[in-house]
């Protein structure tokens, strides 16, 4: 059917030149006798004309010439019966140009003065029937085009869309990446400074106290034991200062984590792969054990991918729902028949069975990592995956 779609109108033609051709043998003038040269010209017409409808365009003017040659030569012997050829081979010479006007199809008409043994309104019903036929065909030609020309259009608004979505989604990440990175040295130089102004005053004061005791420490020995007593208080109120700033200045386990799956992607983007992280829900109700176990196996997927999988893309999701977190990590690559447990997938297990998630593993379109981890760590258990061997 679509092999008719594309071809109909070779077809259509070719009846109208086996219509046309055999007309032109009924209405010879009644002679018994066809001679030779006739049915050559014919030939030589009609087979022109076939060649025509199967060639390049560039070449199709000289096939046209030549059949405009035939039916000339026919007309030039007195066979007056095949006018209706010539005018086939005008419409066709129409067709060459695109997007041509359909009343260009009309012009055909003014041949119809040419003298010739056919009745007049023969003449006139072949050329309407002509006509229409060739408008027709224009007319589907033109929608169609018009309607390629949309479809182009669409599709390449649709990859600019495309394009600039993804381009979003990097930046997006980059700037999430950027971010956390400026957050955490923010941190850092906040804990830094606090540290250097607590800490540094606290040791410094306790230099000058040890000092002043090691003089006193023959002269009055009771005084220097005071005032060493004083400094291992003083030292010890500044341990539990440095533990007290360490928890509340440190940075979140979510931020950090958040920050090396990022630069994992860029690591990979950098490698030719391109890799996108996708992060749904409240990542803070994660856990920081559950962030440990996240990010090992995360850079073991991603690893056996870049290694074994000859992948162009990857793709991190996380998607936190109300008690569990489900992480997916997968690649569009080779994939393999047979999932067997080594070293790596093992080790993915133990993890997840662990903190009582489950795991899975698929290989029918690439490959993907599913993890569904709870929220909150429960403690090594001996619970079992559903992942597939």
């Amino acid at each position: 059917m679509e092999r008719f779609k594309n071809h109909y109108f070779v077809l259509v033609r070719l009846i109208l030149m086996v219509t046309f051709g055999a007309f032109g043998f009924v209405e010879r003038d009644s002679k018994a006798v066809v001679p030779v040269w006739v049915l050559l010209l014919v030939s030589l017409y009609l087979s022109s004309m076939v060649i025509f409808s199967v060639v390049a365009k560039k070449y199709r003017i000289f096939f046209l010439l030549a059949a405009l040659g035939f039916s000339a030569g026919l007309y030039a012997l007195g066979e007056t019966a095949f006018v209706f050829l010539g005018f086939l081979v005008i419409y066709d010479f129409l067709t060459l140009f695109d997007n041509i006007d359909p009343r260009a199809f009309m012009l055909p008409w003014l041949c119809i003065v040419i003298p010739s043994t056919l009745a007049m309104g023969t003449r006139i019903l072949a050329l309407i029937l002509t006509s229409i036929i060739y408008i027709q065909h224009n007319s589907m030609i033109r929608s169609y085009q018009k309607q390629m020309l949309e479809d182009t259009i669409t599709e390449q608004k649709l990859k600019r869309d495309m394009q600039q979505k993804e381009y979003s989604a990097k930046l997006e990440q980059r700037k999430s990446m950027i971010m956390a990175e400026n957050q955490i040295l923010e941190e850092r130089a906040s804990l830094s400074q606090t540290l250097h102004d607590k800490l540094g005053h606290n040791i410094n004061g306790s230099v000058y106290q040890l000092e002043a005791a090691k003089v006193l420490l023959t002269k009055d020995p009771e005084k220097s034991g005071t005032i060493i007593q004083a400094v291992i208080d003083q030292l010890r109120g500044g341990m539990d200062e440095i533990r007290g700033i360490l928890r509340k200045d440190r940075p979140e386990k979510k931020q950090l984590a958040l920050l090396q799956l990022y630069k994992l992607c860029e690591d990979c983007n950098q490698k030719g792969v391109q890799t996108e992280l996708v992060t749904e829900g409240e990542m803070s109700g994660i856990s920081d054990a559950i962030w440990e176990v996240i990010l090992d196996n995360a850079f073991e997927a991603v690893s056996n991918s870049m290694k074994y999988a000859r992948c162009s893309r990857i793709d991190i999701r996380l998607l936190v729902m109300n008690q569990r977190v489900r992480i997916t990590i997968l690649d569009d690559g080779v994939g393999c028949s047979k999932i067997e447990d080594g070293m790596g997938i093992s080790g993915m297990r133990q993890r997840v069975r662990a903190c009582n998630g489950t795991i899975s593993f698929e290989s029918t379109a690439g490959f993907c990592v599913t993890m569904l981890l709870p929220l909150k760590s429960q403690g090594i258990t001996g619970g079992e995956t559903n992942g597939k061997d």
